[in-house]
């Protein structure tokens, strides 16, 4: 068994058992690539992927297991490597970063330059996605770090630290009724078509359990996963916009009223998750520090000796969390 042989199953089974795009992105031949997996599967005595003729349909049961095996070990060839190239150059390196549109348009700008201005030699990367598409890249180690708000409390294997605390803010035009001054309720906004974010995105769990502890039935015309996309159509009259408080531009969107929803909604909290058993890199460390600086190196790594999500929970539980 060799660790090429790991390296190219895993990798199939993440080009969807395309044998091609998986031989184009490693830079090596299909045939190759198709030879051995044979050879492994021969080794082994059963077959990772079922057959029709030449082409693979899909993972065998058996498959399933072995491929949850090798990238465990795949993972953790990786670690060394990281070791390694920490003691050989502690500021050179790679970060590989999954987050939403938010998180990247209105939160990451000035830690990233930040940071690149600290670490020029570490290359960065983004990756963005849905909160279960972040938590899955994290959780097979794709990304270094996952940055969100929902969905990644699935994924048992992450540690997630708690980076601060946010709320709504409710969007209309300038010459629309409810920016004209009044105290905002959840039945004002409900009279209104709404445009917000798709189910699973930016706290949006929050916003429908308020309106449903409150009896009411918002009329939901929109939906996006782009703070930017909802605000277009409120322009366009679709209807009155919710989006997290941060996404809300004075400079560029002077157009629209930003009323505080703070009140009508209770407060989300966005967290940095890492899979359990990563090496953390010293740049690794001050990346998660510049994004929340109450998370020090010494305070994350205590949250890698957690053994559950109830002591991670308690780890936490006396943490005074900035708000955004």
């Amino acid at each position: 068994m060799k660790l090429q042989q790991l390296r190219y199953i895993w990798e199939v089974a993440h080009h969807d058992l395309n044998v091609s795009a998986t031989a184009q992105s490693l830079f090596t031949s299909q045939p190759g690539i198709s030879k051995q997996i044979r050879l492994l599967e021969d080794e082994l005595g059963v077959e990772v992927f079922a057959r029709s003729g030449k082409h693979l349909t899909r993972v065998t049961p058996a498959g399933e297991v072995i491929l949850e095996t090798a990238g465990d070990i795949l993972r953790k060839v990786e670690s060394i490597k990281q070791v390694a190239q920490e003691f050989c150059d502690e500021k050179k390196g790679a970060l590989s970063i999954a987050t939403t549109h938010t998180q990247a348009r209105y939160v990451l700008p000035p830690v990233i330059r930040g940071f690149i201005e600290r670490y020029p030699d570490v290359s960065l990367h983004m990756h963005q996605g849905t909160p279960m598409q972040i938590a899955e890249l994290a959780s097979d180690g794709t990304a270094d770090f996952a940055i969100a708000t929902e969905a990644m409390e699935l994924f048992g294997d992450l540690v997630m630290l708690p980076c601060y605390r946010w709320n709504r803010s409710v969007i209309v035009p300038r010459n629309h009724p409810l920016a004209q001054g009044g105290a905002l309720t959840l039945a004002d906004v409900a009279a209104h078509p709404l445009v917000t974010y798709v189910f699973g995105f930016t706290g949006r769990s929050r916003l429908d359990e308020a309106f449903s502890v409150a009896g009411l039935t918002p009329r939901v015309v929109f939906t996006a996963a782009d703070a930017d996309v909802i605000k277009t159509y409120v322009r366009l009259g679709l209807g009155i916009g919710i989006i997290a408080s941060m996404a809300y531009d004075p400079n560029n969107d002077q157009d629209l009223v930003a009323l505080d929803a703070g009140h009508l909604f209770a407060p989300s909290v966005t967290r940095i998750a890492c899979r359990r058993g990563t090496f953390l890199r010293g740049y690794m460390y001050d990346f998660i520090e510049d994004f929340a600086p109450h998370l020090t190196r010494e305070l994350v790594q205590e949250a890698f000796t957690t053994r559950s999500r109830g002591e991670l929970d308690a780890l936490f539980e006396h943490v005074d969390l900035p708000s955004y």
